[in-house]
C-alpha cells in the first residue's frame, strides 16, 4: 500500500514537472509585438515591486537589528574586536538573510497575487478569450511578470541589505553593544564585491522561480474560486521549496 502511494506521488510529480516545462516553452515560444509588452512590464514593476518597498523596508530594518544583537550576544570574548559585530552582520545580510529570506517573503506576497490573478482569469474564461483571438496567452500574461520581477527584485534586495545594515547600526548604537565607529569599520572591513554579485545572482534566479511557478499553478487551475485558493497555496509552497533547494545549489556552485 505504501509502495503504491509512493508510486502515485512520484508519477504525479513527473506529470506536474512535465506540464511546467511545457508551460515555460509556451511562454518563450511565440511572442507578441514588443510594443505590447512595454506598458505591461511597467505596470508589473509597480504591481510586484514598487508596492512591496514598504513591506521589505520594515522587515529588513528589524532583521538587521536582530542579526546584530544575536552576533553581539554570541561574541563575548573580550579578545575579539568589537568591529567583528559589524562585519558579521554585513556578511550575514548580504550572503543569506536579504536574498533568501526576502525572496521567501516575496514568494508569499507577490506569488499568491500572481497565482490568484491568473487563476481568476482562467476560471472566468478570460484566458480562453485571449486564445480565441489568436494571442499566446502564456507569453502575453506571464512574460511581463517574469521580466518585471527579474528587474525590480535585485533593487529590493539591495534596499534590504542597506536598510538591514542601518537597522544593525541603530541596534548596536542604541544598546551600546557596538559603537558607531566600530560598526562602520566592521561593515567596510575586507568587503568582497563578489558577495554582492552572488546575492544578486540568487535574487534573479529566485525571481524567475517565484513568477513562473506561481503563474503555472494559477494558469493551469481548473474549477472555481475554491480551486483558485488551493492553486495559490500550492504555488507559494512549491516556490518556497524550490527557492531553498536552488539556494543550496547556487551556494555550492559559487562558494565551495
Amino acid at each position: 500500500m505504501i509502495n503504491i502511494t509512493i508510486f502515485i506521488s512520484y508519477m504525479s510529480f513527473l506529470i506536474t514537472t512535465g506540464q511546467y516545462v511545457l508551460f515555460l516553452k509556451s511562454i518563450f515560444s511565440r511572442f507578441e509585438n514588443r510594443r505590447v509588452y512595454y506598458p505591461k512590464i511597467i505596470y508589473e514593476i509597480n504591481e510586484l515591486g514598487i508596492s512591496s518597498i514598504g513591506f521589505v523596508a520594515f522587515i529588513s530594518l528589524f532583521v538587521g537589528a536582530v542579526v546584530t544583537l544575536q552576533v553581539a550576544y554570541n561574541i563575548e570574548n573580550p579578545l575579539l574586536p568589537t568591529y567583528i559585530i559589524g562585519l558579521s552582520s554585513r556578511d550575514s545580510l548580504i550572503l543569506e538573510f536579504s536574498p533568501t529570506m526576502i525572496s521567501l517573503v516575496l514568494a508569499g506576497k507577490i506569488g499568491s497575487h500572481i497565482s490568484s490573478s491568473l487563476g481568476t482569469m482562467r476560471v472566468t474564461e478570460q484566458i480562453d478569450a485571449l486564445e480565441v483571438m489568436g494571442i499566446n496567452s502564456a507569453s502575453y500574461l506571464v512574460l511581463p511578470k517574469i521580466i518585471a520581477a527579474m528587474i525590480i527584485n535585485p533593487f529590493l534586495i539591495i534596499l534590504s541589505i542597506a536598510l538591514g545594515i542601518v537597522g544593525g547600526w541603530l541596534a548596536g548604537d542604541l544598546t551600546g553593544i557596538c559603537p558607531t565607529e566600530d560598526y562602520l569599520i566592521g561593515i567596510q572591513y575586507q568587503f568582497l564585491p563578489f558577495n554582492l554579485a552572488y546575492a544578486l545572482i540568487k535574487t534573479v534566479t529566485f525571481a524567475f522561480i517565484i513568477t513562473t511557478v506561481c503563474a503555472f499553478f494559477g494558469y493551469t487551475v481548473k474549477g472555481g474560486s475554491l480551486e483558485v485558493g488551493q492553486a495559490s497555496t500550492k504555488g507559494v509552497v512549491y516556490t518556497s521549496i524550490l527557492i531553498i533547494i536552488c539556494n543550496y545549489l547556487i551556494t555550492n556552485l559559487m562558494l565551495s
